[in-house]
């Protein structure tokens, strides 16, 4: 059943486009006799805030660099069975964000560290909150990039304003005694504002090297492993069996 046009322009007008979309088959419903008036007009709202809701959702995850396929309901649980499961999906449900806790990930390359922060992180922007996502190394290079054409303060802005921070692939290349100090400023100007999830392949008592100075790696660790979930990944490499399981199909 279609609206009329001026129907139409009025709930455009008031940016009801949920409404738009599902009045026809709503009016359908209340003419067969299945829905009474005020189960129609719940329903109506129902439909506007489910579509504000999904835009939110697409705006948010698109401003958050995240990745839309790794999430907890496709991961390979089984495939490590000592990967803290039941801790990820506590943290999933997003309550650490509301107390501003940090979550420090650590273990071997491939034993599905990234995989289960990027979840838990689409699991915090369904729950409402902001997130945003870098590798350190792309992270130090924006910083640079920004500092040298006046955009730092509005980098900065977007890095101290997100509920939650990912930044994964620490020890990956050992930063530069700058780096380490602007990622140092990071974490101390999100301490006990806003919850940050640190990725890492090397072990803390490595972090100095990765680093490059004691001090500041002691100034940073004192504020991230203050009110922080310390996760520990290991087993098998999931990317080396992937390898290994397409090989063996090519040989086939």
């Amino acid at each position: 059943m279609l609206i009329n046009q001026e129907l139409e322009r009025t709930l455009r007008s008031l940016r009801l486009s949920g409404m738009i979309a599902s009045l026809p088959a709503r009016i359908q419903q209340a003419t067969d006799g299945a829905l009474a008036p005020m189960e129609f007009f719940q329903l109506l709202l129902d439909d506007e805030t489910t579509r504000r809701k999904d835009r939110l959702f697409d705006r948010r995850l698109k401003l958050a660099r995240l990745n839309p396929l790794k999430r907890l309901d496709n991961f390979d649980w089984s495939f490590n069975p000592k990967t803290p499961k039941k801790i990820v999906c506590e943290l999933a449900t997003a309550r650490f964000i509301a107390e501003h806790e940090n979550i420090i990930a650590i273990g071997q390359p491939g034993t599905g560290k990234s995989h289960l922060m990027n979840a838990i992180a689409l699991c915090a922007i369904h729950a409402g909150y902001s997130s945003l996502y870098f590798q350190i190394h792309d992270l130090i290079a924006d910083i640079m990039e920004a500092t040298a054409t006046g955009q730092r303060k509005s980098l900065f802005a977007r890095l101290l304003k997100t509920d939650l921070l990912i930044l994964d692939d620490l020890g990956f290349k050992r930063l530069k005694y700058d780096d380490a100090e602007e990622l140092l400023e990071i974490i101390m100007r999100r301490y006990e504002h806003a919850s940050t999830i640190m990725i890492s392949n090397r072990p803390i008592e490595d972090w100095p090297k990765t680093l490059g100075d004691a001090a500041t790696t002691s100034a940073l660790l004192d504020r991230l492993m203050h009110h922080a979930h310390m996760l520990s990944f290991q087993g098998k490499s999931y990317r080396l069996e992937e390898n290994a399981l397409a090989k063996n199909k090519k040989e086939l």
